[in-house]
């Protein structure tokens, strides 16, 4: 039976405020992948980028969803790119249903234009272009990842919330009471 929830998408989805108000309505603990790198490290995810570069940011993200996936009841929200190294969403799919949130270029870009700088691969000159090519990209990895997806272009976060609630209960195999 699985019981933690893995939110997966693209940078702006909405990752981690729905992650917050999940984690409240159900009572859960959150695991940020990204904030558990930056601790375990002591930098922050656009210093790694730049310092040490995206493959090493990948091999510390591996072994952070594979620490995190293992463990039970758990709210995981997980960086952008997470999707594009199998192994995983392998590991999160053993223990947890794997929900991806998507929502509009222009969505995601008003809602990461407010982060200047800490967002490492939208530091170029046209970011709506950037935008669409990663999503263009990465499109058939959170697909091929998610057991369900959700739109947060429109809803707001509660409601967003809400619909995975609605998705999880009728889903078997996904343990509630943990």
């Amino acid at each position: 039976m699985k019981s933690n929830i893995a939110l997966i998408g693209f940078m702006g989805t909405g990752k981690t405020a729905v992650g917050h108000v999940l984690a409240k309505k159900l009572n859960r603990p959150l695991v940020e992948i990204d904030s558990l790198i930056e601790r375990k490290v002591g930098k922050s995810i656009a210093d790694i980028f730049r310092n040490d570069g995206e493959i090493t940011f990948r091999e510390l993200e591996i072994e952070a969803v594979r620490e995190t996936a293992r463990e039970r009841g758990k709210i995981i929200v997980c960086g952008g790119g997470v999707v594009l190294n199998a192994i995983n969403i392998d590991r999160l799919r053993e223990n947890s249903i794997i929900v991806n949130l998507v929502a509009s270029p222009e969505i995601i870009l008003k809602r990461t234009s407010n982060n200047e700088g800490s967002r490492p691969l939208l530091n170029v000159d046209d970011p709506v272009r950037r935008i669409k090519e990663l999503m263009k990209f990465r499109k058939p990895f959170y697909e091929r990842g998610a057991d369900i997806t959700i739109d947060t272009s429109k809803p707001d976060i509660n409601t967003a919330a809400n619909q995975i609630i609605d998705r999880l209960k009728s889903y078997e195999g996904f343990d509630f009471q943990e």
